[in-house]
């Protein structure tokens, strides 16, 4: 089976690459080719799900480690009312096309959440390296996307939470209780014990690597056992690391890994997809799709223009945002597995954000520069 998926991940990914698309577009092809649904070469994809879920733990850790606490508020400065005003406007009209198809309020509120958020992979391996770390349009879309991220967690940790228990409001208190509690011990851990051990042994990169994986997988458990996410707990553990000197080698190092595991996500996702659904809802995610190619690059232009950015440079941030995120995804599955919303929500979301990723992932290649541009006046590394 690993065989099957890594090889088959790598002639797919090689064709994708041709054809200017995006990796994660490859890889939930290929589950939906050889899963159950499709050729059915792959049968126990509840294995590979459990497996995969190492890598959302990866990229939330990855992520809390980009936190450091002084980038933090100097992100929630310019562009918070940006990111605030878009979520919510993309959250009425992802609800209202939803309501529109007869989904249960529920469903359309939770595809509606689905839809404020914006491709963190596509945004980031689209952007030219010196973009990325050198000019203004990179931060824009750093601090937006980052900003973004941290509403996609709260929101996995309200689908975490049980609110159909009688006494729910405990729980939600105990749930508190054990958030501060991770934070406080992973803060002290990491300030008294792991900085110290990372100092001593700095120079054997092995080791850091090793630590990172421990710590990060650790405090993930901790977190699960006392009623939270291990993806919550990834997140601080990231967090609380992000101001040590050994963060930025950390996180080199394990992106990787991360990379590794998020292709059995994707994979997984793909495999699990029901094809007997597609015809049902095509149309609808088609849809769905349509209006936020059309409405995200709109409204984040409007609102950057609004805070006094340059035209060119809020249409060219508006369409490198201008799909729906990986986190929806995230969002969807989880939501389906806690049993909050239906199949056809979920696979609707899913089928939406697949079509996005395609549709502005040639749209970036065309226009904008990139690794993986078109032309070769705009292939940037």
């Amino acid at each position: 089976m690993v065989f099957l998926i890594f090889t088959g991940a790598a002639v797919l990914a090689t064709l994708g690459l041709y054809a200017r698309q995006s990796l994660p577009v490859v890889y939930i092809a290929l589950g939906v080719l050889v899963g159950p649904w499709g050729l059915g070469w792959v049968g126990n994809v509840h294995l590979v799900e459990q497996i995969a879920h190492i890598g959302i733990i990866f990229l939330l850790f990855l992520l809390g480690m980009n936190l450091a606490p002084q980038k933090l508020l100097a992100i929630l400065g310019r562009s918070l009312l940006v990111t605030c005003v878009s979520s919510l406007l993309f959250l009425l009209l992802g609800m209202g096309l939803a309501l529109s198809f007869g989904l249960g309020f529920v469903d359309a509120l939770i595809v509606g959440a689905a839809m404020m958020f914006s491709s963190t992979i596509l945004g980031i391996k689209l952007l030219p390296t010196t973009v990325l770390h050198h000019r203004h349009t990179g931060e824009l879309i750093i601090s937006i996307l980052l900003l973004q991220d941290l509403l996609a967690i709260v929101i996995l940790m309200l689908l975490r939470t049980d609110w159909q228990e009688p006494q729910h409001l405990w729980h939600a208190t105990r749930l508190l209780l054990a958030l501060l509690g991770v934070i406080l011990f992973a803060w002290l851990f990491e300030r008294h014990v792991l900085i110290r051990l990372m100092r001593r042994y700095d120079r054997i990169h092995e080791y850091l690597f090793l630590l990172a994986i421990g710590w990060c997988l650790g405090v993930a458990k901790l977190a699960a056992l006392l009623g939270l996410s291990a993806e919550i707990g990834a997140f601080i553990a990231g967090v609380v690391l992000a101001t040590n000197p050994v963060a930025l080698y950390i996180g080199d190092s394990l992106r990787p890994l991360r990379d590794f595991f998020l292709i059995l996500f994707f994979f997984a996702l793909g495999a699990g997809f029901d094809l007997g659904l597609i015809p049902d809802l095509l149309w609808p995610a088609l849809l769905l799709a349509g209006l936020m190619l059309l409405a995200k690059p709109l409204v984040f232009t409007s609102l950057l223009r609004g805070i006094g950015e340059a035209p060119h440079r809020a249409r060219e941030v508006g369409v490198r945002l201008g799909q729906i995120s990986e986190f929806s995804l995230f969002i969807a599955v989880l939501a389906l597995e806690t049993g909050t919303i239906t199949p056809r929500a979920a696979y609707l979301v899913q089928l939406a954000t697949i079509f996005t990723f395609i549709v502005s992932a040639y749209v970036i290649v065309m226009r904008y520069p990139s690794p993986i541009a078109l032309d070769d006046r705009l292939r940037r590394d």
